[in-house]
């Protein structure tokens, strides 16, 4: 139970947002309480042990880091690592693929199209991109710049209008010629996204612009010891500077008269309230509005499939010109050529289950072992985490569990095509005897995480500039007090830590 009946902060979920606002609340001097209503903290960035007697802690939900600003890591002194991955990409592509990465990008570019302009022009884009993500990513733990503002720290005419103003199709058509570059190059714009590449209201620019200015480099980088570190990193950080942190507490209701606030929770079948000067909610914006009182905001839809899985070794692939520990290392791309994603999303919008599931995959135990059990490494096994694209929620409303096995039959189909031994075949097995896989569709994210619509960014995402109805820092709410530090937040989406920072600046004032 809380310790005190008031304080100066209250935040509502123990996501890795939550607990960054709370470590700089509680460093500020400010008494601070956080209130999960799972029985351990992290959210979505926790490590678990999915298959039952087996010592492999897989980053669960999120898995990858790129938009944690240094700054947080270092103000907070979090002992919290994260290794850079030797490759990039990998995608097979007939009896051959395109690998970026290990010192071998030109002369893949060359094998796959014959020539040196696709490279040429690879290396163009990347450097817009690039100087894009050195000029905006600091700008992620400012007070929100204006329209303008941001647009002058871009200084780029052409890069302004690439990213943020035309579909980010059209660039990609104009500076790419082969279908599967343009498709490697598109991927970003549709991760935790389902959207055309032209869609008008340039939803994928969005989520693209998010997925290339990480850390100022673009860079995703490998968690040490999985996404649950950085969870164990920042809840050690909050309770020593004094935060209390209670699981298994599941916030009810929130009163505000602006001023001052009440937060209701219920805890092992009784309730109870406690006072708060603030309250700080980690929680999408349909949870807040529930919480309030007020009217739900319009609906929203993930549309992603989450595949973990434990192999007894790593698969060996049909192109026998890449080794498969630099295919897998990063990420893996599979039926993700520019026309099959867009075949994909049409097949999606009209009802049904893409014919060929566009995936990605990538093997964290190749540039972490330490989530692995030293006898487990030492047989050889590994983990493979598979993110599926284009698989809006609507799709599983019927029938979510005939649905999810459909799916994950097709999608491990079109992995297969490109290696030796079908997938099914390398599947280590638990303590019950059952392969070690499990499959998450959005109605299942949206049940265990209350992602809305299984919608991993809680909504679509902003551009990281002011609007009329943003507020200072992109956090605020119509209650003076009330504050949203989740990934609902302007500048929100993805493992960052940056609204939870950016919520308690404003909370502080500052």
């Amino acid at each position: 139970m809380p310790a005190l009946t008031s304080y100066d902060a209250v935040i509502v979920g123990g996501g890795h947002n939550g607990l960054v606002a709370a470590a700089y609340l509680a460093r500020a001097g400010r008494s601070v309480l956080v209130l999960e209503r799972a029985g351990a903290v992290g959210g979505a960035a926790v490590s678990t042990r999915p298959f039952a007697g087996v010592d492999a802690r897989l980053s669960r939900y999120s898995y990858l880091v790129s938009l944690l600003p240094r700054k947080i890591v270092d103000e907070l002194g979090l002992d919290f690592a994260v290794r850079r991955r030797t490759v990039s990409s990998y995608t097979p592509y007939g009896t051959g693929g395109l690998l970026v990465g290990a010192g071998r990008t030109e002369e893949s570019f060359a094998a796959l199209t014959g020539g040196d302009a696709e490279y040429a022009a690879w290396r163009e884009f990347s450097a817009l991109t690039g100087e894009v993500a050195r000029r905006v990513f600091p700008t992620l733990t400012e007070p929100l710049p204006t329209r303008e503002e941001l647009r002058a720290r871009v200084d780029d005419r052409a890069a302004w209008r690439t990213l943020f103003e035309e579909p980010v199709g059209r660039a990609i058509e104009a500076r790419f010629q082969h279908d599967l570059v343009r498709g490697v190059v598109l991927t970003d714009a549709l991760i935790g996204t389902f959207a055309d590449a032209h869609d008008p209201g340039l939803v994928q620019n969005r989520c693209f612009l998010y997925h290339v200015i990480g850390g100022g480099t673009g860079d995703w980088n490998v968690p040490v010891g999985g996404m649950g570190a950085l969870t164990d990193a920042l809840a050690a950080a909050a309770r020593a500077a004094g935060a209390e942190i209670v699981t298994g507490h599941e916030a009810v209701r929130i009163d505000t008269d602006g001023t001052n606030a009440e937060v209701g929770y219920a805890h092992e079948g009784s309730e109870g309230t406690v006072a708060a000067r603030r309250v700080l909610v980690n929680a999408a914006p349909r949870e807040l509005a529930r919480l309030l009182g007020e009217a739900p905001p319009a609906p929203v839809e993930g549309a992603q499939f989450k595949v973990n899985m434990l192999l007894r070794t790593l698969p060996r692939l049909r192109d026998r010109s890449v080794d498969p520990r630099e295919a897998f290392a990063g990420t893996f791309h599979v039926s993700e050529g520019y026309g099959q994603l867009a075949r994909a999303y049409r097949e999606a919008s009209a009802g049904r289950l893409p014919s060929a599931p566009p995936s990605e995959i990538y093997c964290h135990s190749l540039t972490d072992s330490t989530i692995l059990a030293p006898d487990l490494v030492a047989r050889g096994y590994q983990t493979l985490t598979l993110f599926g694209l284009h698989t809006p929620a609507r799709l599983f409303a019927a029938d979510n569990d005939r649905t999810r096995a459909e799916l994950l039959a097709a999608t491990l189909a079109e992995l297969d095509a490109h290696l030796e031994v079908p997938i099914a075949d390398l599947l280590a097995v638990d303590a019950h005897g059952e392969p070690c896989i499990e499959a998450k569709t959005p109605l299942d994210l949206d049940r265990e995480l209350g992602l809305p619509g299984g919608h991993i960014f809680h909504r679509d995402l902003s551009f990281p500039y002011a609007t009329e109805d943003t507020g200072r820092w992109g956090v605020e709410t119509a209650h003076a007090n009330v504050l949203l530090c989740g990934a609902g937040a302007v500048r929100g989406g993805g493992v960052s830590g940056v609204p939870g920072h950016n919520a308690a600046m404003a909370a502080l004032g500052r």
